[in-house]
């Protein structure tokens, strides 16, 4: 089981105080977060990725590729990759180059994007945002697993005898996560590639994500890479922790009143009861997120978003701590001691490396 935490790099002002972070402070603010999460312990750190304001991450690769030098174990990931308004070939180079820089610590979720003004920024239609996504993946595959592609479709213009560079580390692509908040035709696409299904699960009701990842993990079966309970399963998820649950309330609740996504909707309570968000001490996390595996199976990867809504660095890395020390270890011992042993791990570059070398072994085993 892994956890860590996901940014979406929004720069928000702090409503108790009324300062607003620079572009430049909120940067390199998430690079401490991500320098943060491997200090205690996390398993995964991943950005978003936006080309409009409030939100800095327009260069995911860039800000990983940075972070890959100052770690040593941390996945670096993104959440999400736009597949739909990025051209496949450069998706192919960037990460094949992060992978390298990083030793293999990279993997990444493909998503279409929710913001509507990006697509013609990038010359793309969002009213073709699902058919741009299936085939640009479907490209974006064959440069990573095809020494020389030739290809044409409908949204770029074709490839003759084109080769990605550089290859991928080990020639072992990096391990694809499809990420959704409500369309069944990614889950699958996530399933008909036998890749990992990821549903952010913060703003809607378990019960509409209880039925995207049901569909995924049947899908998943039915194209015959393994039973469904064997699928590959990412759920988002929200805290905020502070020892004492009323001080957390009482802390949290200026931030989610004002927070430019819920903000002025909800009330905290109603949110907190509805949606996967948590405040409170670090037992209240760890028993709701516990229930994840109640509603969704058994699952290979937990990311909470904990840096928005104009929190301040501090109160971020402190969240961390607790997060860190008193939560994750718990919830990686139970979570685990749950898991029937045919249900995989998450992937990581090690194990696919390993289970190409199988196959090639068998391969090789058959054919002499």
């Amino acid at each position: 089981m892994q956890f860590g935490i996901f940014s979406v790099g929004d720069v928000t002002t702090d409503p108790t105080n009324g300062t607003t972070p620079t572009e430049h402070e909120r940067i390199k603010a998430m690079v401490r977060i991500a320098l943060k999460a491997e200090e205690v312990g996390l398993d995964v750190f991943a950005t978003g990725e936006h080309h409009n304001p409030p939100f800095v991450p327009s260069s995911p690769t860039t800000m990983l590729g940075h972070i890959a030098a100052q770690t040593s174990k941390i996945i670096l990931s993104t959440s999400t990759t736009l597949i739909t308004t990025n051209d496949p070939v450069k998706i192919a180079e960037d990460f094949a180059m992060l992978q390298h820089l990083a030793d293999g610590r990279v993997d990444l979720m493909m998503g279409r994007g929710n913001t509507g003004p990006v697509y013609p920024w990038f010359g793309e239609d969002i009213r073709q945002g699902i058919p741009l996504a299936i085939e640009k993946y479907a490209l974006l595959r064959r440069l990573w697993r095809e020494d020389v592609v030739d290809w044409s479709g409908k949204f770029r213009t074709p490839l003759q005898g084109f080769t990605s560079t550089p290859r991928p580390l080990d020639d072992v692509p990096p391990f694809v996560w499809h990420g959704s908040i409500r369309s069944p035709e990614i889950a699958e696409q996530a399933a008909f590639y036998g890749d990992g299904f990821f549903a952010n699960h913060i703003f809607w009701p378990t019960s509409h994500f209880q039925q995207l990842i049901a569909f995924y993990r049947q899908r998943f079966e039915h194209y015959g890479h393994g039973t469904a309970d064997q699928a590959i399963v990412g759920l988002g998820g929200q805290a905020f922790i502070r020892p004492k649950s009323q001080d957390a309330w009482n802390e949290f609740r200026p931030y989610f009143d004002n927070a430019p996504v819920y903000g002025h909707g909800p009330t905290l309570e109603e949110f907190t009861d509805q949606t996967p968000l948590t405040v409170g001490s670090p037992q209240e996390v760890i028993d709701k997120t516990l229930t994840f595996r109640e509603h969704f199976g058994d699952y290979q990867r937990q990311l909470f978003l904990m840096d928005h809504a104009g929190l301040p660095l501090k109160t971020v890395l402190e969240q961390l701590d607790l997060l860190g020390s008193e939560v994750v270890p718990v919830l990686r011992k139970e979570l685990d001691s749950l898991r029937p042993a045919h249900v995989p791990d998450a992937p990581t570059h090690a194990s696919l490396v390993s289970a190409a070398s199988a196959s090639e072994s068998v391969s090789t085993g058959v054919s002499a």
